[in-house]
């Protein structure tokens, strides 16, 4: 099935300078319907991560997501959720599969370099929140 995700290349990665060695990965992979570089305020990334609002890294992560520039993408492709969230790898870098983008290229469980959607229904959340429909080509 033809599905659609989001990923975020985070601002440890962006700062780093490594977007364009994640973005040229994901290319191998899926097709990226949508792009656009942007920082977030501490409103947006506290909305994006309201579920999260309860725990107790969420003050942490509004603050890590708005320190610096991020790269939002739409992802398109086959199963496109699942071979995302394999592309990217475990969450902690130290158990992520060689050749995954954490592995690669994040610094810790805290500056993991990506995001992905875990699931159709908070892709469906997710993708709207960055992108219009008309930036959807």
């Amino acid at each position: 099935m033809i599905q659609r995700t989001l990923s975020i290349i985070k601002p440890d990665a962006v700062r780093a300078g490594n977007a364009g060695k994640i973005i040229a990965d994901i290319e191998k992979e899926l097709k990226i319907v949508s792009l656009k570089r942007l920082h977030l305020t501490k409103a947006q990334a506290g909305a994006f991560y309201a579920v999260h609002a309860e725990k107790p890294f969420y003050q942490e992560l509004v603050e890590f997501m708005t320190s610096g520039p991020i790269i939002v993408m739409c992802l398109e492709g086959e199963d496109a959720i699942v071979r995302y969230r394999t592309l990217m790898g475990a969450t902690n870098p130290e158990k992520a599969a060689e050749g995954t983008l954490r592995k690669k290229y994040a610094a810790s469980v805290s500056e993991n370099a990506v995001h992905g959607s875990d699931a159709p229904e908070t892709a469906a959340v997710e993708v709207p929140f960055f992108f219009s429909t008309c930036e959807l080509i």
